[in-house]
Parts: C-alpha cells; sequence; structure tokens
C-alpha cells in the first residue's frame, strides 16, 4: 500500500521545501504499539500553516475555524486511543494547506472558498505548488497510517479502522441536527452496529450516513486504507458544538467509547478478524 501512494501520489521534488526543519512534523503517531488493532485517524488535527505559507492569508481566527481544522476531533481521538490502548495517526497541518482526506488534484483538495471564506494562499494554485504540499504533507500521512495497518498485519491480527471527525452544526445556512454521524460504503460490518449502539443513548441523533454520505466517494483515507482492503471500518462524524470543552470532549468521547467497545469485541470475534 506504501508503494501505491508514493507511484499513484507522490509528484516531483520542488527546489524549495514546504517546511523548515524547526517545523513539527506532518503526522504523528499516539500510543504506535497499542495492544489493541483498532487503527484511528484524525485527518483534521491541526489548523497550523507551514511558515513558508504566511497563514495563507488568513487571520488567525479563521484558521482555528471549522474550515482550518476538525475542532474537537483529535481530543476525542487521543481518549479513544488512550481508552483501547490503540495506535492514533494525527495530521499535522491544516486543511486548507492540503485537505490529507480528499485526493490530490480533486476540485477539494485544495479549496479556495470555504464555507464563504476566501483562502488568498490558495487562489490560482500552480500544479507545481499544489504538488509540493502533497509532497510534504499528504503522502508522509498515509505512509504513516499505512505503516501502523501493516504492523498491526506483521502480529498476526486483522486491522480495524475508525476516521475520527468532527462537523459544524450549521453549513450555508442549513442546521445540522445530528450529535454523530456515521460514514460508510459497501461494508456494513462496523457502521451499521455502530449507529445502533450509539441510538440507544437517550436523546442522541445519530444520522446514517449524515451529514455526508460515505458513498459519494468523498474521502480518501477510509476508502483507500480501508474499504479498499476488506479492513471494517467506519468514518465518525461529531457535531463540534458538542467538543469544544474538556467536559463535552468527555462526554462524547466516552459515548463513543462506550458504542466502540462492543463493536470493536463483536468484529474480533468475525472470521479473519482478530
Amino acid at each position: 500500500m506504501r508503494s501505491e501512494i508514493e507511484t499513484a501520489e507522490r509528484p516531483p521534488t520542488r527546489h524549495a521545501p514546504l517546511l523548515a526543519d524547526h517545523e513539527p512534523p506532518p503526522y504523528c503517531i499516539v500510543n504506535a504499539a497499542g495492544r489493541t488493532p483498532l487503527v484511528l485517524t484524525c485527518d483534521h488535527a491541526s489548523h497550523a500553516v507551514p511558515e513558508s505559507l504566511g497563514n495563507l492569508g488568513l487571520a488567525s481566527r479563521d484558521l482555528e475555524r471549522h474550515i482550518g481544522w476538525d475542532i474537537g476531533a483529535a481530543e476525542v481521538t487521543r481518549r479513544l486511543a488512550e481508552r483501547f490502548d490503540a495506535p492514533a495517526v494525527f495530521s499535522g497541518y491544516s486543511r486548507l494547506v492540503i485537505d490529507c482526506n480528499r485526493k490530490p488534484g480533486s476540485e477539494t483538495s485544495i479549496l479556495e472558498i470555504s464555507d464563504g471564506t476566501v483562502i488568498p494562499g490558495n487562489l490560482g494554485l500552480d500544479p507545481a505548488e499544489a504538488a509540493r504540499r502533497a509532497e510534504a504533507l499528504f503522502t508522509p500521512y498515509h505512509q504513516a497510517i499505512a505503516s501502523v495497518l501493516e504492523s498491526i498485519r506483521r502480529t498476526g491480527s486483522a486491522p480495524i479502522f475508525a476516521a475520527i471527525h468532527s462537523f459544524t452544526p450549521k453549513l450555508n445556512g442549513s442546521a445540522r441536527p445530528w450529535h454523530f454521524g456515521a460514514l460508510w460504503d459497501q461494508d456494513p460490518r462496523m457502521a451499521r452496529p455502530l449507529i445502533k449502539a450509539l441510538r440507544a443513548n437517550p436523546g442522541v441523533v445519530v444520522g446514517d450516513n449524515e451529514p455526508y454520505s460515505a458513498r459519494d466517494h468523498f474521502d480518501f483515507s477510509q476508502e483507500f486504507h480501508a474499504s479498499s482492503a476488506g479492513i471494517p471500518s467506519a468514518l465518525v462524524e461529531i457535531r463540534e458544538d458538542l467538543i469544544r470543552d474538556r467536559a463535552g470532549i468527555e462526554l462524547y468521547a466516552d459515548m463513543l467509547g462506550d458504542a466502540l467497545a462492543g463493536v470493536v469485541a463483536d468484529l474480533r470475534s468475525l472470521p479473519g478478524v482478530s
């Protein structure tokens, strides 16, 4: 899988590196040697922008909005990694630099406008600059995910995949009532029981392929690493206003963790998943 990423996505090297030596790496892995074969990912974990891009011409307050990252998602992912003793992979830079959950070269990979906000540093981007960002940020992040999955396979276990995201309570003027959403395409093994378990919480509204549908094939990570490889998976969305503070993060991470615990245990009992 790593070679596929390199062959399909890695562009020629441009003369200037995107990241300076003192800047954080393009990804981080937490609990790499975790004993549970549940691989957690957070594609939009950070709103950081490489110094060479000068905040993309945006104010810090814009980068800190939902357009710059998935608010609360990284903290939820860390809490789940600790609870399950599972590895988690986090992207290191803002989705506005390059979206690690979109295929490079697609219309949504590097946005010029996001939820009504113009991104000056992305306007009229030439292919060489888009390629530089993919090489520096996108490819290493996905190589890290592939490496974690392969390390689990080497232990003789079959991995399970959960991508953690958050979504804004209002988009383009429309309110979004869901507390959680579970996104999936053809493989229901993880998403359907997860939706059922989450809906068992009184008053909790859970979307089945809401607020987005994985059947639209908009997301890269789950489809590339899990669906295409037959790995049980779900992309989990949590409404960001619910996880903006420590109390909310703990409440909804624990709720999700309780639901995942039963689902993961059941999946590990299936033939071919251990």
